[in-house]
């Protein structure tokens, strides 16, 4: 006896009954066409439908377009299940960050509502109930969307209103397959909101913790540790080099500095784009007018979330704003940018400086983490150096698609917010990890090669900087020319020229004099 199985394109696969394995797979199969005529559900396994075959059942759904089956064992309904079966694109998910966020902003707006008397009690403690079971990580599966779905978030917002209102029914007693439920997702979840506001709120909510709690520590462990290093290696004088030649002397510790300046300026760059951020759109609405939320709401429901998520966060002052435009995004995700180029340039300098062992700069020497070859023995590489760059390329790459998501807000919505979060939170995390992946698995190993250091230091023409102001910069010139073109040290050319005498030049050329500021 043969099965047919039937696939979107209208061919039909046919597998004798009689083995075994075939009869799971007939019924995923149409499992599968089920859920969604044209195409794999991804929320569903085969691996898992084989081993136990009963656990594919569905349940009926319904919203304003109709009902759905949905999987009996989630708690989402019908807008996340078309939502998932309609945008089967990239593959990447809305950040548990966001999700995260959403919950702090569902809870307060319950508490909101619960105090200004337009939801009761019992449901104001359902939902709060079933947000702090999403911020324990109690239910991470129950949000399967992608990113790259409707541009303001809507079925991602409501994914959570469902996945509330589901999980507090049960909560409460009921059954998911009860036709009426104890909470409405939209009528109690997502009372006094719109997916409009609440999205941008969300985004705001995310970047903000992202920012405090992964790229900010992250970036101050490093910049700690160059300040260390700094004062540290302060009198270890060495060449300098410009246009990625030789130039004056400067110290170790003072090359490092540099390095220090540039996070602490950076830093100060992220911070400064706190205030701008801590402003929540939630409490506008549709499009900024605050239509069918009750009075005083906006500032209530901000209280709320700044006393969940132990930030500043306060109402933002114009909605139009704060919905329309993503404006806060933009410049926070600038200062990220701003500490990629930093970085770039910092990870880049020490794996210059590390070059060699024996046939590079060397004039540092980094941890050796790993074998850096699968064909040459000993070989030993910048691992973190590289890992910090890559990661900074991928931060400038994401603040391009920021940017043009954020000045392609039309009229009174932006619609490009959950690409914009994305690529956001991916450089937070990226600056912060990468940071603090290169403090503790390079920085703090460094140590200055000094054979190598003053090796270099004392071949180095650009010492002869030093006479300029003894026998002018023509001499001094014709100085370095002649040493080069000879293969000679610089005291030996100047003697040679007549232009000074050794007991003149061992005076006058003395290259820890010639780094002013230690």
């Amino acid at each position: 006896m043969l099965s047919s199985v039937p696939f979107p394109s209208g061919r039909a696969l046919f597998i004798p009954r009689r083995h075994s394995f075939v009869e799971p797979i007939f019924k995923f199969c149409h499992a599968l066409i089920r859920i969604n005529p044209r195409g794999y559900d991804p929320n569903i396994r085969l691996s898992t439908f084989v081993a136990n075959p009963d656990i594919m059942s569905f349940r009926k759904e319904k919203d304003s377009m109709g009902s759905i089956d949905v999987p009996a064992d989630k708690y989402w309904a019908a807008q996340t299940q078309r939502s998932s079966q309609n945008f089967r694109i990239g593959g990447q998910h809305i950040p548990h960050e966001v999700i995260e966020a959403f919950a702090i902003l569902k809870k307060s707006a319950a508490r909101t509502n619960q105090d200004l008397g337009v939801l009761s009690v019992e449901k104001a403690d359902l939902i709060a109930a079933v947000c702090d079971e999403i911020l324990a990580g109690k239910l991470d599966d129950q949000f399967p969307l992608v990113v790259w779905q409707t541009g303001s978030g809507t079925q991602s917002n409501m994914n959570v209103n469902e996945v509330v209102a589901n999980r507090g029914h049960v909560i409460a007693g009921g059954q998911l397959t009860d036709e009426k439920k104890v909470l409405h997702p939209n009528d109690d979840v997502n009372k006094s909101q719109s997916s409009n506001d609440t999205f941008p709120t969300a985004m705001n909510i995310a970047a903000y913790r992202a920012l405090v709690e992964v790229t900010v520590p992250g970036v101050e462990a490093l910049r700690d540790t160059l300040r260390k290093k700094s004062e540290e290696f302060k009198h270890v004088v060495k060449i300098g080099r410009t246009h990625l030649m030789d130039a004056t002397p400067l110290t170790v510790g003072q090359e490092l500095s540099g390095y220090a300046a540039q996070l602490d300026h950076g830093l100060r760059a992220v911070k400064n784009t706190y205030v701008h951020l801590r402003e929540l759109a939630l409490g506008g609405t549709a499009v900024g007018t605050g239509l069918n939320t009750p009075k005083g709401y906006s500032e209530k429901v901000a209280e709320y979330i700044a006393n969940f998520s132990g930030l500043d966060f306060v109402t933002a002052p114009n909605k139009f704003e704060a919905m329309a435009a993503h404006d806060a995004i933009v410049e926070a995700h600038g200062a990220l940018k701003l500490l990629a180029v930093s970085l770039m340039k910092i990870g880049n300098d020490i794996r210059l400086l590390a070059s060699g062992p024996r046939s590079g700069i060397g004039e540092l020497i980094i941890p050796a983490n790993e074998p850096g070859s699968s064909i040459m023995p000993g070989k030993v590489n910048p691992t973190q150096s590289e890992a910090l760059t890559m990661a900074c390329a991928q931060v400038m790459g994401n603040d391009v698609a920021i940017n043009i998501g954020g000045s392609n807000g039309h009229f009174e919505l932006n619609v490009f917010k959950p690409m914009m979060i994305f690529n956001f939170l991916m450089s937070a995390r990226l600056i912060g990890d990468a940071c603090q992946s290169f403090n503790d698995n390079c920085a703090v190993g460094i140590e200055p090669n000094y054979a190598r250091i003053t090796q270099h230091l004392n071949n180095s023409l650009m010492l002869v900087t030093a006479l300029n102001t003894k026998i002018g910069y023509d001499n001094a010139a014709k100085i370095a020319k002649k040493a080069h073109a000879e293969d000679k040290t610089l005291k030996e050319a100047g003697v040679e020229l007549g232009l000074l005498t050794a007991e003149q030049f061992d005076e006058w050329v003395r290259p820890e004099d010639m780094v002013h500021g230690l």
